[in-house]
């Protein structure tokens, strides 16, 4: 297995910073924007784009979706969040599959006067037999577990706000339903939600990407194998950003949709 870069921003131990994490983040948030501004660039009713039809393929597609779990009506305001976290998270899961960026080294690695590589890393190699560290530079971002609590929690933060904003009785008395003594078990599972959003995605491009690492060390014999999960990988990406994204909606038709008799 490679080790990923990690800069240790503020010198406190176990506050780190994943540089291979960070950089597919800023490419998957650029590519995400140039995709849709090449879309709405030049806008035409007769003559549509390429692009521009593939983003509104994308968009009836996420209207479908918001309507699934609430009236499209009161749910419209939701689609730009749904079209940006399908769009951000599918990009995501996709980016480490192209290419694996890995440098050899021998000796700690600093920038900017921060470890990169630190000693004890080199150290822990050598005492497994290594003669040096392989150091992988590129990697899905959605297959590290920061981004996708993130991601959860960013979630979590809109649906209860929501949840307040616009179905405020209703949102605290759900705490208490059945009976008033269900609180813990209803309180445990608002807290779950975000936990299974974020450990559902991690842990399906995490062990793709392992399992890319595990079959590139077969070399060209692997070949084959690696060009059949690729395949699979695309298809795994979708319905991972897929799942994120209803489950989301549904969260949020939870909290803000009150109807009568429930």
């Amino acid at each position: 297995m490679h080790e990923f870069p990690k800069w240790d921003l503020f010198g406190v131990k176990g506050f780190e910073l994943d540089i291979s994490a960070i950089l597919a983040l800023l490419v998957s948030s650029i590519i995400v924007f140039v995709i849709c501004r090449l879309a709405v660039r030049n806008l035409s009713v007769t003559n549509p784009s390429k692009m521009q039809n593939f983003l509104e393929w994308v968009v009836d597609f996420v209207r479908g979706l918001v309507a699934s779990t609430q009236d499209l009506k009161k749910g419209k305001v939701y689609v730009s969040l749904a079209t940006t976290l399908i769009m951000f998270i599918f990009v995501s899961n996709l980016l480490g599959l192209p290419f694996l960026v890995t440098t050899e080294h021998h000796h700690p690695l600093q920038w900017a006067g921060h470890d990169v590589i630190s000693q004890s890393v080199i150290d822990k190699a050598i005492e497994k037999g290594d003669e040096e560290v392989s150091v992988s530079w590129w990697k899905s971002p959605t297959a590290d577990i920061s981004v996708t609590a993130a991601l959860a929690l960013m979630v979590f933060i809109i649906i209860h706000v929501e949840g307040i904003r616009r179905n405020t009785k209703h949102y605290f008395a759900h705490f208490f339903k059945p009976y008033w003594f269900f609180f813990p078990l209803n309180l445990l599972e608002t807290l779950a939600k975000p936990l299974t959003l974020a450990l559902r995605l991690f842990a399906n491009i995490f062990a793709g990407e392992v399992l890319i690492s595990t079959i590139l060390m077969a070399g060209w014999a692997g070949l084959p194998l690696m060009a059949a999960w690729q395949g699979f990988s695309i298809f795994v990406g979708a319905i991972q950003a897929f799942l994120f994204t209803i489950l989301t909606m549904v969260y949020i038709a939870q909290t803000t949709v009150h109807e009568e008799g429930h």
